[in-house]
C-alpha cells in the first residue's frame, strides 16, 4: 500500500538529489528550403506550424509527458544553484506543408518531433517555501522527416519519382540550446510542484531523400508550458529506502498524485507454421512494451473526484499484437511505436453519493482517495475511461500488471466493450451498491470504425452495458458472482454477407463493404471464491453473436475460462503470488467460414482456415518483490492459435517489471 507523504516543514530546504514528471503542451515552427535536382541552390521554401489543438476523440495534440531528474543546492541566503536532465516525448509535435513546381511535381513535407531532451542549469531564489529560477542549457531532439510525391514532375527531364514514392527519416538528431524559466512550490516535505516556460532553438539540420533527389535544410524552434512534480530522493544523498521501499505518493487530502511504470517482454519460440496470412503470429519472433502513468485526482466537492491519467507508452505485442484471439499480453495495445509517445487514456470525474449502511475506510490507491464511503451508496462515473474499469472485474484476474497477462483471462473475449486502439472511450456510468448487490449501467461511445484509434465524436455509434453483481460469504470466505450484459449499435459487417460478396467477386472475404447499422450483444458470467486465505478460485463464461463481426476488443464467440491464485504466505514468502488458469475460446462456424475464405478479423486470419478448432491457452506465472519493484515470470502454451489447427502449438515466454507508488 503507497505510503503517504509527510507533512511539509516549516521552511524547506531545496538541496538534494530528486526525480520527476512533467507535463506541457508546446507550439513551434520550423523553418525550411530545398534544393531541386540538378539546382545550385535553394528553390523551395515553406514554413511548418507545429501547433495542434487537444483532440479528444483522437485523444492526440502538441502535447507531452516527460520525466526528468536532478539536484539543487540551497546556500544559507536561500540562493540556489543546481542541475537537470530531462527527456519529454510528446502525442503529436508535428507540421505537414504540401510543396509543388514543375521539377518536383507535387509532394507533401513534413517533420515530427518524436522526443526531445536537454540538461540545463538553474539559479534562483528560494523564499519559504517557493522557489524562482531561470534556466539555460544544452538541448536535443529526434525527428522524423517525410516526403512524399502526391504527382509526378511536370518536366520530362525530371528524375522526380512517381506518385505514392515515400521516404522517411526517422530519429535525425538536432542539437540546440534552452532557455526558459520558472516558479516551484514545496508541497510537503519529499513533493514539490513547478510551473516552468522553456523555449528551445535547434540551427539548421540537412536532409537528404534520395529518390527525389532533394535536399532539404530545417531549423526548429519550439516554445511549451510545462507543469511538473518532482519528489526529493534525500536529504544527505539519496535515501536508501527509495531502492527498497519505493517512493511515497503525494497525499495532500484534496489532490493526489501516484504513478506506475511496466516493462513487459514476451517471446515466442519456433512452431509449427506451414503458412501464414496478414493476422498470422509469427514464429521464433520476441517483442517488448513499456509504459508509465501519473494518476492525478482532484477533489471538486462532497463526494465528487476528477481524475487525469497521462501516459507514456512505448512498444508492440507480438507480431504487432497479431495472431491470437487470446493475446498473451493484455499490456500490448492494438498500436504500437518504437519510439515512446504520451496519451492521456482516462479523464473523468466520479461522484459517490452515500445512502447509508456500514461506513467503509478506504485507502488512497491507483485513482482512488483515502478517505471513507457507506456500503449502501450511488457512484456515477462521467468522461474518458475503460469500461473494463468498472464491469467484469474478478479479483483475482483482472489486472495485467500484477496478476495473468493473457487477454481472456482480464476480461471475457466476448465482452466487445466499447474503446479505441488503446481499449479506453467516453461514456457514462452508474453504479447503485446495495447490501450484498451491485447493479451498473452504462452508455458508451464506439470507434468510427470497428477496431479503430478515432472514437465517434457524433456518438452515433454506442453500446449499452448492464451488470448485476452479487457478494456473499460461503463456508466462511468471501465471493461474488456477477453477470453481464452489452449491446452493441453501429456500423458492423454480417459474415455471411461478406462471404457471399467474395464468391461474386472471387477476392477474400471482406467486411467493410458489407457494413450495415445493425446491433450485436452478448453477456458474461463470471464468479470468484476464496477457498481459504491465500487461495482463490475463479471462473469466466462468455458467448456473443457469432453471425456479426466483433466491433472493439478481439475475434472471440464463445470462451470460458478458469483459474487459481495461491499467495507465498503458503511456502514461507508472503510477497509472492502463483497463477494458474485455462482458457477455451470458439467462432461460430460462420465465423470459421469467413477465416477460411480469406477473411481478416481484429487480430487474427491466417490466409485460409482449412482446419478449425478451439482456441486452447493455459497460462501460469509466478511474481515476488525485488526491493520496491516486483518481477513476473509467465509462461503460456497456446494450441490451435488463431483457431488453426495447422499452426502451433505456441509456446510464450515472458518476463514483467513493476513498480508502483
Amino acid at each position: 500500500m503507497p505510503v503517504k507523504a509527510p507533512a511539509k516543514p516549516a521552511y524547506y530546504d531545496w538541496t538534494g538529489f530528486y526525480i520527476g514528471s512533467h507535463f506541457g503542451y508546446a507550439t513551434g515552427y520550423s523553418r525550411w528550403a530545398a534544393t531541386e535536382p540538378g539546382m545550385p541552390d535553394f528553390t523551395l521554401a515553406g514554413s511548418l506550424d507545429l501547433f495542434k489543438a487537444f483532440d479528444g476523440f483522437k485523444g492526440t495534440g502538441s502535447y507531452y509527458l516527460g520525466l526528468h531528474g536532478g539536484y539543487n543546492y540551497m546556500f544559507p541566503s536561500r540562493l540556489l544553484i543546481g542541475f537537470e536532465a530531462d527527456a519529454s516525448f510528446p502525442s503529436n509535435i508535428h507540421g505537414i506543408q504540401t510543396i509543388a513546381s514543375d521539377l518536383s511535381g507535387i509532394a507533401t513535407y513534413e517533420e515530427m518531433v518524436q522526443w526531445s531532451s536537454t540538461i540545463r542549469g538553474r539559479i534562483g531564489y528560494a523564499p519559504g517555501h517557493w522557489l524562482f529560477y531561470a534556466t539555460g542549457g544544452l538541448a536535443w531532439t529526434a525527428d522524423q522527416f517525410t516526403r512524399t510525391q502526391i504527382v509526378g514532375s511536370f518536366d520530362p527531364n525530371s528524375v522526380a519519382p512517381g506518385a505514392g514514392t515515400q521516404e522517411s527519416k526517422f530519429i535525425v538528431e538536432r542539437r540546440g540550446w534552452a532557455v526558459g524559466g520558472g516558479i516551484e512550490l514545496a508541497l510537503t516535505s519529499k513533493w514539490t510542484a513547478r510551473l516552468e516556460y522553456l523555449y528551445t532553438q535547434f540551427p539548421l539540420r540537412d536532409v537528404y531523400f534520395p529518390a527525389t533527389p532533394e535536399a532539404f535544410d530545417s531549423n526548429l524552434s519550439v516554445q511549451s508550458v510545462r507543469l511538473g512534480f518532482s519528489y526529493r530522493l534525500g536529504e544527505n544523498g539519496i535515501d536508501p529506502q527509495v531502492f527498497s521501499k519505493g517512493i511515497s505518493a503525494l497525499d495532500m487530502d484534496w489532490f493526489v498524485l501516484h504513478g506506475q511504470t511496466t516493462f513487459v517482454s514476451q517471446y515466442a519460440p519456433p512452431f509449427h507454421a506451414p503458412y501464414r496470412g496478414a493476422n498470422s503470429l509469427d514464429s521464433n519472433a520476441g517483442r517488448e512494451t513499456w509504459d508509465a502513468t501519473l494518476y492525478a485526482g482532484l477533489r471538486l466537492w462532497q463526494g465528487a473526484e476528477l481524475w487525469v491519467n497521462p501516459e507514456i507508452d512505448q512498444g508492440f505485442g507480438l507480431t504487432g499484437t497479431l495472431g491470437i484471439a487470446g493475446f498473451p499480453s493484455a499490456e500490448a495495445y492494438k498500436v504500437g511505436f518504437s519510439v515512446p509517445y504520451a496519451r492521456i487514456p482516462r479523464m473523468f470525474v466520479r461522484q459517490t453519493i452515500d445512502l447509508g449502511g456500514e461506513t467503509q475506510k478506504i485507502d488512497s490507491g491507483i485513482n482512488q482517495f483515502a478517505g471513507s464511503q457507506t456500503a449502501n451508496r450511488l457512484v456515477i462515473t462521467v468522461g474518458k475511461f475503460s469500461i473494463s474499469d468498472l464491469f467484469d472485474t474478478v479479483t483475482y484476474a483482472h489486472d495485467p500488471r500484477n496478476d495473468f497477462l493473457n487477454w481472456s483471462l482480464i476480461d471475457a473475449t466476448t465482452f466487445d466493450y466499447a474503446a479505441d486502439a488503446w481499449g479506453y472511450t467516453y461514456g457514462a456510468a452508474i453504479e447503485w451498491y446495495q447490501g450484498n448487490w451491485t447493479l451498473r449501467g452504462g452508455l458508451f461511445d464506439l470507434s468510427v470504425v470497428p477496431n479503430s484509434t478515432d472514437l465517434d465524436p457524433h456518438f452515433a455509434q454506442f453500446e449499452w452495458v448492464g451488470e448485476i453483481e452479487h457478494r456473499h460469504t460461503l463456508w466462511g470466505q468471501p465471493g461474488k458472482v456477477l453477470v453481464n450484459g452489452f449491446l452493441l449499435r453501429g456500423r458492423m459487417g454480417s459474415f455471411q454477407d461478406a462471404i457471399d460478396l467474395a464468391e461474386l467477386t472471387g477476392n477474400p472475404a471482406d467486411t467493410t463493404p458489407v457494413r450495415q447499422y445493425r446491433s450485436r450483444g452478448g453477456m458474461t458470467v463470471a464468479v470468484e471464491q476464496q477457498i481459504v486465505p491465500n487461495v482463490g478460485v475463479f471462473a469466466r463464461a462468455g458467448m456473443a453473436n457469432g453471425q456479426i463481426e466483433p466491433y472493439e476488443f478481439t475475434d472471440n464467440d464463445q470462451t470460458v475460462t478458469a483459474g487459481l491464485s495461491l499467495k507465498g504466505k503458503l511456502w514461507g514468502r508472503p510477497d509472492d503470488t502463483f497463477g494458474l488458469a485455462g482458457i477455451v475460446n470458439e467462432i461460430s462456424a460462420v465465423h470459421q467460414a469467413y477465416l477460411d475464405a480469406g477473411g481478416l478479423g481484429i487480430l487474427v486470419g491466417d490466409g485460409m482456415l482449412p482446419n478449425a478448432g478451439r482456441e486452447k491457452i493455459i497460462e501460469t506465472y509466478y511474481s515476488f518483490p525485488v526491493f520496491a519493484w516486483r518481477m513476473t515470470f509467465d509462461y503460456q502454451f497456446i494450441a490451435n492459435p488463431a483457431y488453426n489447427r495447422d499452426r502451433g502449438p505456441v509456446s510464450v515466454i515472458g518476463t514483467r517489471l513493476h513498480t508502483q507508488f
